[in-house]
């Protein structure tokens, strides 16, 4: 019996891929769910599983860092990360981060069902374009890596959030920080960036998303 757990915050999608991967091993996996990293958490440590399939848009808690905490309670449990976000934008971080595998939401589900039975067998899923953009990324090096390269995971969040058309109070209250915290990572990001305002911030982004 193959055990798997998903980790996403929406009843509905959780329904949708609960339905889907319970078709693997010819019906002989048990699928699990959980809303929350903190329920997430739990489950893996009372539970024997043989697959993680991760949402990175969860409630107080980035993604990343969960997948992080993941990899370091259970290293050789397989996380494939199921996101809304384009793999261009976060596909390398989370391979890098500790994921066996990353698909967008948008994908087919034969797609999700191939790469699952991947993992199940101790194997990868990368596609050829996560590939590319790998080879880029170590191409980059240390010295020749662009200024957003410098920004954590978290800071990449807020970016992508702050792009969004969030103020800063939304941006605290999806990240479940305070106000002032949130003002001191702007400071920190634009530091980092060598830019002074909230305009070049988003002027940097236009130009450099695919990448952030």
């Amino acid at each position: 019996m193959k055990r798997i757990l998903i980790i996403d915050d929406h009843a509905i999608v959780r329904l949708g891929i609960v339905r889907l991967l319970s078709e693997l091993a010819a019906g002989s996996s048990r699928v699990d769910e959980a809303a929350t990293g903190h329920e997430a958490l739990e489950k893996i440590a009372g539970g024997d599983y043989h697959l993680v399939v991760l949402d990175l848009s969860l409630p107080g808690r980035n993604g990343l860092d969960l997948l992080k905490q993941i990899r370091r309670r259970q290293p050789k449990l397989p996380v494939l990360v199921l996101s809304m976000y384009p793999e261009e934008q976060y596909a390398v971080r989370a391979l890098r981060a500790g994921a066996c595998g990353y698909l967008n939401k948008g994908s087919a589900a034969e797609e999700l069902l191939i790469a699952a039975e991947k993992l199940l067998q101790g194997g990868r899923y990368i596609t050829p374009s996560q590939a590319e953009l790998l080879a880029d990324a170590l191409a980059d090096g240390p010295r020749g890596a662009p200024l957003h390269r410098l920004l954590s995971d978290r800071e990449c969040h807020f970016v992508s959030l702050l792009a969004s058309g969030l103020t800063m109070t939304e941006i605290a209250g999806e990240l479940s920080l305070s106000v002032k915290t949130i003002s001191s990572m702007r400071s920190r990001v634009l530091e980092k960036l060598q830019l002074r305002t909230s305009a070049e911030l988003m002027s940097y982004w236009i130009t450099h998303y695919p990448e952030l």
